[in-house]
């Protein structure tokens, strides 16, 4: 007998469909309706995102592997709410991480590494400065920049702007990628996921070109923050109510 880990049981249902409701998008497992880990029907707000969640369902093999299953989970997080944050709070936890934003931070030395920071960071942070005018800066201090109050509030005010799904999947990716500046760059389709994710990893990216690294761990690292990344950019454009932006994703 081959025992399931506690993140993995084994596949219980044939078919994947998705009907509408009164609430929105439902997502049936043949013909049992999907229900969140509180035990509230699980009820999405766009079909696209239906169709996305039942396809993350549907390519369960044998065993369902919900460590696997981003999407599932922003939506029964925002669903449930298990840490109960108001839509302020979820807000002000995203533009936290400005105060340690990963592109913000520059070491002194060496001279290689300073200059890679500078080449790869600087056009992110001059694009988000210009993109909200706004200042963010950067710093060699272990404090980091002084984040001007004004351009928290800039940022605060642009983030109200979006749904609570959509700010779930926001704080998801800033995060995966340790980085509100990175995040708004996705957002805004001025980076992609690859381009986000190496340049959140550039020092360690620098260090592994230049000692080596354990090439399986790496691999695996790297693509899990990939897929974790790509899962929020998506759930956050499909929960936005830009068609435009929804069109253009849907196409790409």
């Amino acid at each position: 007998m081959v025992r399931v880990p506690a993140t993995e049981r084994k596949r219980f249902y044939q078919n994947v469909s998705i009907s509408q409701g009164e609430g929105g998008f439902e997502i049936n497992l043949d013909h049992r309706k999907l229900r969140t880990p509180q035990g509230k029907l699980f009820t999405v707000p766009s079909e696209a995102l239906a169709i996305a969640v039942a396809t993350e369902w549907d390519s369960q093999q044998d065993t369902i592997k919900m460590y696997t299953m981003h999407l599932t989970t922003l939506c029964n997080t925002s669903l449930d709410n298990p840490t109960q944050r108001d839509k302020d709070q979820l807000i002000r936890a995203a533009v936290k991480f400005l105060d340690t934003d990963t592109v913000c931070y520059r070491v002194e030395e060496p001279e290689t590494l300073v200059e890679l920071q500078r080449n790869e960071w600087d056009p992110v942070i001059s694009w988000a400065e210009k993109r909200y005018g706004v200042e963010i800066g950067s710093s060699t201090s272990i404090t980091g920049p002084s984040i001007p109050a004004r351009t928290r509030e800039v940022l605060v005010s642009h983030l109200a702007s979006y749904n609570m799904w959509a700010l779930q999947g926001i704080e998801f990716v800033v995060t995966q990628l340790k980085s509100l500046v990175l995040t708004l760059g996705l957002m805004d389709l001025r980076l992609t996921v690859e381009q986000a994710v190496l340049l959140s990893r550039l020092e360690e990216e620098y260090q592994i070109q230049k000692w080596g690294n354990i090439e399986w761990a790496h691999d695996y690292e790297l693509q899990e923050l990939r897929a974790r990344t790509a899962a929020g950019t998506l759930f956050v454009h499909l929960c936005s109510e830009s068609t435009a932006v929804k069109h253009k994703l849907l196409q790409g």
